[in-house]
């Protein structure tokens, strides 16, 4: 079934090495790490290692790292700290942020796009000229159309005009180096979008923060988030990480003979993001005729696992981020989203195009069955 699901970028079933950690964990590091005695030491032991392996993988000091339930808990501390903090100083998100990001930032100034789902960074400019910013964050790379964004030079810009710079690298973790996100003043991301598991996540601070905290309670995580550590959720993260970053460099190749594909037989599918650069498992298109939901019914009565665009947001009507990208309309209920896993093969992603044939082909002779798009 795994090699029908393509919603990788909203949740990837845990890994193998994260899954043989966690069970050997439930079993030995179960114990609460703030105990005296011996079983919490050696419990508090492997949580610190844990912790160290993150700052290696972002070349940091282990104090800076803090495990949370995932990034939309850490961009929410963010925000709600920068308010207490700095509350006379403004702050800027790129118009494509994940909702983690954009709600708790609502009031924030917006930094435009491209028509190619590229942050905007004469845009940022501008603004580092005009205000005093606290705080920009871009994401590392779009959950939705998987663009890359210029998240490097937008923290030197910003960084150099005196402001933090936070980057959500919630998608970017596991599919690209993350060796670079250290220098970011703030970085967060998921376990369970790598192949570790659901509701663990971290988040990296800058060194001279001391009064930050996710949540109030016992001292836990350095003081910077109360409550009793999942130990077992953490060490498996960390070694899905560690087992995804010593991995092969992953091609867009497959992905790009699944585009190639529809393109022959639907040219009039739009590919968004399809001229800058993206992720190498994601695809987001824009299709012709006929509401998405028709659309995702009928591959998942195939068997195929697709989606309408960021499941965080599946609830909201229109995608933020196609607005940001200039789409209008009707267009804006005929995207569908196709994410793959590092398991997917070139084989995986033509039958899933085959299928997509097939659907266009019923969708547009419901009653004849003729297929109109030929493969």
């Amino acid at each position: 079934m795994f090699h029908r699901y393509f919603d990788c970028n909203a949740t990837m079933p845990i890994s193998g090495v994260g899954k043989s950690t966690w069970l050997k964990a439930m079993d030995r590091y179960w114990y609460n790490a703030s105990g005296l005695y011996r079983e919490s030491a050696q419990t508090r032991e492997a949580l610190e290692h844990a912790r160290e392996q993150v700052a290696d993988s972002l070349k940091c000091e282990p104090g800076q790292i803090v495990f949370t339930s995932g990034a939309t808990e850490a961009n929410n501390a963010i925000f709600r700290w920068l308010r207490e903090q700095h509350p006379e100083r403004a702050i800027a998100i790129s118009a494509l942020e994940h909702p983690s990001v954009s709600h708790p930032a609502s009031e924030a100034l917006l930094i435009s796009s491209t028509s190619d789902g590229v942050t905007d960074l004469d845009s940022l400019k501008e603004m580092l000229t005009s205000e005093k910013l606290a705080l920009v964050s871009i994401m590392a790379a779009n959950n939705e159309t998987g663009v890359i964004q210029p998240w490097e030079r937008a923290a030197k810009m910003v960084q150099a005009n005196g402001g933090l710079f936070h980057c959500d690298a919630a998608q970017w973790i596991g599919k690209l180096p993350a060796a670079e996100l250290g220098q970011c003043d703030f970085v967060t991301g998921s376990g369970h979008k790598f192949g570790g598991p659901q509701g663990v996540g971290f988040l990296k601070i800058p060194e001279t923060v001391r009064k930050f905290s996710t949540q109030q309670g016992g001292l836990q995580e350095g003081g910077h988030r109360a409550g009793t550590e999942n130990v077992p959720a953490i060490l498996a993260m960390v070694a899905a990480w560690n087992d995804r970053a010593a991995a092969p460099e992953m091609s867009s190749a497959a992905r790009d003979a699944f585009e190639q594909k529809l393109l022959q037989a639907m040219p009039e599918i739009h590919i968004m993001g399809a001229t800058a650069p993206r992720l190498w498992n994601t695809s987001l298109i824009v299709f012709p005729v006929h509401p998405n939901t028709k659309w995702l019914a009928r591959l998942s009565a195939l068997g195929f696992a697709v989606s309408t665009g960021s499941a965080c947001s599946s609830g909201s009507g229109a995608s933020d981020v196609l607005m940001a990208m200039g789409v209008e309309g009707d267009a804006l209920r005929r995207v569908l989203r196709f994410s793959g896993g590092w398991d997917h093969s070139l084989e995986d992603w033509l039958a899933l195009a085959q299928a997509v044939i097939q659907v266009g082909a019923e969708l547009h002779e419901p009653r004849s069955g003729v297929m109109d798009f030929q493969p």
